[in-house]
């Protein structure tokens, strides 16, 4: 998959995107991410990107043109470009597996009040939020987004069930996952539940059935709801 960051701060991204699953991704050539710097396209000496909204109000606005120069600089037939913003559909698993299945993702970070509309409406495909919360920028919500999207390109995570076994996946029906254990068997007085050491496969399912259902019910009953009402 090759990925293009439209940001005014590439530097941001160069600590996640160089360490864990998404570093070694990065070096055995699955992921192909670049960083653009979107102050590369101002037209001005200054490289500013930014100016006052029309009809006022505070902060400023990103102008339209080094945004689209930005976008069109990358983007091919194929792509898919995605505007990080809290004013998007909630990012979900079924959207991750989604932009999985593609081969080029064009990311734009929002910054400041944002972006002028018309830049959108030209040249983004869809926008997509992290959660009902703002940031002071898109950079986050772009690691967010990879980090999310990645766990489903085939052979990454090094097991094929390992993405459809964590909460909210389908292998779970859309709810928390159950309380893991390893050892040692005895912690601070604390054992590991008797049923995971019976090698009883039948039961040790249904035990964790029961502590999905339970664990999501103490936390998000309107997952446990929706669930219950398909």
């Amino acid at each position: 998959m090759k990925l293009d960051i439209l940001s005014l701060f590439p530097g941001y991204f160069k600590g996640p995107f160089d360490e864990s699953i998404i570093g070694q991704a990065r070096k055995k050539g699955i992921l192909d991410i670049q960083l653009i710097d979107i102050r590369d396209f101002a037209d001005n000496r200054h490289r500013r990107v930014d100016d006052r909204p029309f009809g006022g109000g505070p902060g400023m606005v990103m102008m339209p043109e080094p945004v689209t120069k930005a976008i069109r600089s990358v983007r091919k037939t194929g792509s898919r470009v995605i505007y990080l913003s809290p004013q998007g559909p909630l990012l979900t698993p079924a959207k991750c597996r989604e932009l999985a299945s593609c081969e080029h993702l064009v990311l734009l970070c929002g910054h400041y009040e944002g972006v002028d509309e018309r830049a959108l409406e030209r040249d983004v495909d869809e926008s997509i939020s992290i959660g009902d919360y703002v940031l002071t920028n898109g950079c986050l919500p772009a690691i967010v987004l990879v980090d999310a999207v990645i766990r489903f390109i085939p052979g990454l995570l090094g097991h094929e069930s390992a993405a459809d076994e964590d909460s909210f996946e389908e292998g779970l029906n859309g709810l928390f996952e159950w309380p893991q254990y390893t050892r040692p068997r005895i912690f601070e007085g604390k054992p590991v539940p008797e049923v995971l050491l019976s090698g009883d496969h039948e039961k040790i399912a249904e035990w964790r059935a029961t502590e999905s259902q339970l664990r999501t019910g103490d936390v998000r009953p309107d997952l446990l709801e929706k669930k219950r009402g398909e």
